[in-house]
């Protein structure tokens, strides 16, 4: 494949002109002949029996043409924007501008190419780490979490259902008097607080007694995905089976001893202060780097492609259905259940993807500025780091990560340090 011509027709933007060899193109076509043959009919041959020359004269030259040269594409662009140095970001739009056997093929393909960017002044960046005190108040909230999380499940049969209970309901909905698809549970499992209704329909299922029934009345929200019902009043038919409590065990010695090493509730509180604290300078810690990332991405001066922004959304749509997968719940379902649309969905990510790039670019442009390298020692240490992460053999990251795409990380992270270290952070 040669290049005919490479120029840069706008920002971002490269238009590169490149075609084939007759040689290379009849090769395409042999190739994509003898995938085809077997399903080609030609009267007078047995299926997949004909002879290549045999199916162009029945079917014209022309046949085996489109898979050829997607063949000849699909083979040679990698090598082609390699010879032709870009660093392309997304997907060409690809232009066949001639074909045939004497010529080969030729192409033109418009690369959206890496932004060109800018960065200065980014050493000295002041910021302020603000460390939470530590008080009373807390240590007393992180006790009762821990004593709300070993309580113990009691059936309540002498009171009426409080918030923080488990209620075992049924329930009915019904919108101007006519039952409605998906309002109707038998014995189902509510806990009260938790929000897991509409607005106001457990408040009103507080204070009701096992055996009791009763009606609640509440209207669904303007933004409710069912459009049948978004908006309307509703009444609800209820009666209560169970009621499920919460029995506490008391905050003393003992209660140390049994959720963990210490004999003491004094020095569990001193456990717990000392985590806590750990964990206030690790968060202001964090703040003083998004303040910083934020400073960066302020100074960061380029034209940046849609298409980068885009893509980045893209992957974090994918991530977060991977991550969601345990649960069975897929981008359609969540789609279908919240009433929103893909665009909708995707406008949620546009944010952080946007500050991922920008950050991204400004790092990459201080370790260019810096002349930061990334070192074999660096490199395979952080192959190590994964391979024990992810629980892998080394040799397999070594496939799925290319020791360039670990580098370009590695240079990132150093260029980041870089900035924190030359960084006036006040306390």
């Amino acid at each position: 494949m040669e290049i005919i011509s490479n120029n840069k027709t706008a920002v971002n933007t490269s238009e590169v002109e490149f075609k084939s060899t007759p040689d290379e193109f009849e090769a395409a076509l042999q190739s994509a002949f003898l995938k085809k043959k077997k399903n080609i009919t030609v009267p007078g041959f047995r299926k997949g029996k004909a002879t290549r020359k045999m199916i162009e004269t029945h079917y014209g030259e022309g046949i085996f043409y489109d898979d050829a040269v997607n063949t000849l594409y699909r083979d040679n662009i990698d090598a082609v924007i390699k010879e032709a140095g870009l660093d392309v970001v997304d997907m060409p739009n690809i232009e066949v501008t001639s074909v045939s056997r004497e010529d080969g093929v030729s192409f033109k393909a418009v690369f959206t190419t890496k932004p060109e960017v800018n960065i200065s002044d980014y050493k000295g960046l002041k910021a302020t780490k603000i460390v939470k005190n530590i008080t009373d108040e807390d240590i007393d909230g992180e006790l009762k979490t821990r004593q709300d999380r070993n309580a113990r499940i009691i059936d309540v049969t002498d009171r009426a259902a409080e918030n923080g209970d488990t209620v075992i309901i049924d329930f009915e909905g019904f919108v101007d008097g006519t039952a409605f698809e998906g309002g109707k549970a038998d014995k189902f499992s509510l806990v009260l607080g938790s929000g897991q209704f509409i607005p106001g329909f457990e408040d009103q299922v507080v204070g009701k007694s096992i055996n009791e029934a009763f009606e609640v009345n509440v209207t669904f929200p303007e933004n409710y995905p069912s459009d049948e019902i978004k908006g309307k009043a509703a009444v609800f038919k209820c009666l209560i089976h169970e009621i499920k409590g919460k029995e506490l065990p008391a905050l003393d010695d003992e209660f140390a001893k049994d959720i963990s090493e210490f004999d003491t509730l004094d020095e569990l509180k001193t456990d717990i202060r000392s985590k806590l604290a750990k964990q206030a300078e690790e968060q202001a810690d964090m703040q003083v780097e998004t303040d910083l990332n934020n400073a960066l991405i302020e100074k960061l001066e380029g034209e940046i492609p849609d298409a980068m922004y885009e893509n980045r959304i893209s992957e974090m749509v994918r991530d977060w259905e991977y991550r969601n997968r345990f649960q069975g719940i897929t981008v359609k379902d969540y789609l279908n259940y919240t009433g929103q649309t893909m665009e909708q969905f995707r406008e949620n990510f546009r944010e952080p993807a946007t500050k991922q790039i920008k950050l991204r670019l400004a790092l990459e442009k201080i370790a260019e500025l810096e002349g930061i390298e990334a070192t074999q020692e660096e490199l395979e240490k952080h192959y190590e780091d994964l391979a024990q992460e992810h629980k892998m053999e080394i040799d397999k990251v070594k496939t799925i990560i290319s020791s360039e795409n670990l580098s370009d990380d590695i240079k990132v992270e150093k260029a980041f340090d870089l900035v924190k270290n030359s960084a006036e952070i006040a306390s």
